[in-house]
């Protein structure tokens, strides 16, 4: 099998021949995932805040010719939608969802593991924009391959833009999702994942990837979102059952054991001013009032 491609499925596929072609390459690419009024409706709500964010500060992983706006449930209607999309959701539980047993008491009960929207994020990548380092998503959870027996996520890239080879569309190591954590990946071994507007790249968090260098005159946008396994998570809610002002009245490392805070793998970050960053400066900013209000 040659795996210096990916496979290409029409949005009318099987969630079953989706799930055979990840399985098989690491990942697959949607043609028309969403319609033309879905996609043009997102195109209009996305701008409206790429236009206002300025680019990244980080010039090796984010990158400062690149513009990044998460909380996108809360900013597009449409997002919803795509979040929701069929296929999308019904790979993400049948790749993620893998059941296993255990015991209660002398019950021997099967069970499945519940999965969450993990991020959200408009990606777009300006003129002059290099290489982003290749890396697997699930090494946020330091996810080990291949001992675990399952994925951590299931991971979309839907095209806003088209992408190109010279535009910067996303790299992908087809076949990477099998390699142990000893190989390190190349450049030389990617394929970009091109793709005309309103398709989408569906990959596992194993599978090593990156965005592209963009050469071309024009900025390249995407839309990722991604579901995660939901059990590693904290048992209470401690972000609804604890108020933000009594938060504040702790101790720093108090809030950072309630869980504001972001950890050193980049996991927890909260979007200020275009950026990602740190929980802990959110809980300084006086315009913040509590999760789910903004600031």
């Amino acid at each position: 099998m040659d795996t210096r491609t990916l496979s290409t499925l029409g949005s009318d596929a099987s969630v079953e021949q989706v799930v055979e072609i990840i399985r098989r390459d690491g990942g697959v690419i949607i043609s028309d995932l969403v319609s033309p009024a879905t996609l043009n409706a997102l195109r209009d709500e996305l701008d409206s805040y790429l236009n206002v964010t300025p680019c990244g500060v980080d010039p090796y992983f984010a990158g400062t010719q690149t513009r990044r706006v998460a909380r996108i449930i809360g900013r597009s209607d449409t997002a919803v939608e795509v979040a929701m999309n069929p296929l999308f959701l019904g790979v993400a539980r049948q790749i993620l969802q893998t059941p296993t047993h255990v015991w209660v008491g002398s019950d021997r009960i099967e069970m499945a593991p519940d999965i969450q929207l993990s991020i959200t994020q408009a990606i777009q990548i300006g003129p002059g924009q290099g290489l982003q380092p290749l890396h697997r998503d699930d090494a946020t959870s330091l996810w080990r391959h291949p001992q675990y027996g399952r994925e951590a996520r299931l991971q979309m890239m839907l095209a806003i833009s088209d992408f190109t080879e010279e535009n910067g569309a996303t790299r992908v190591i087809p076949g990477s999702h099998l390699w142990d954590d000893e190989r390190m990946p190349t450049q030389e071994e990617t394929v970009a994942a091109q793709m005309p507007a309103g398709s989408a790249l569906l990959w596992m968090g194993s599978v090593y990837h990156g965005g592209g260098a963009n050469t071309s005159a024009a900025p390249r946008t995407g839309l990722t979102m991604a579901y995660d396994l939901a059990f590693l998570r904290l048992e209470e809610n401690h972000f609804l059952s604890i108020p933000v002002e009594r938060v504040r009245q702790l101790p720093a490392e108090m809030q950072r054991l309630l869980g504001w805070s972001a950890s050193s793998t980049l996991l927890g970050w909260v979007e200020i001013d275009g950026q990602m960053r740190d929980p802990q400066e959110l809980l300084n900013m006086p315009a913040f009032s509590e999760p789910g209000k903004g600031f």
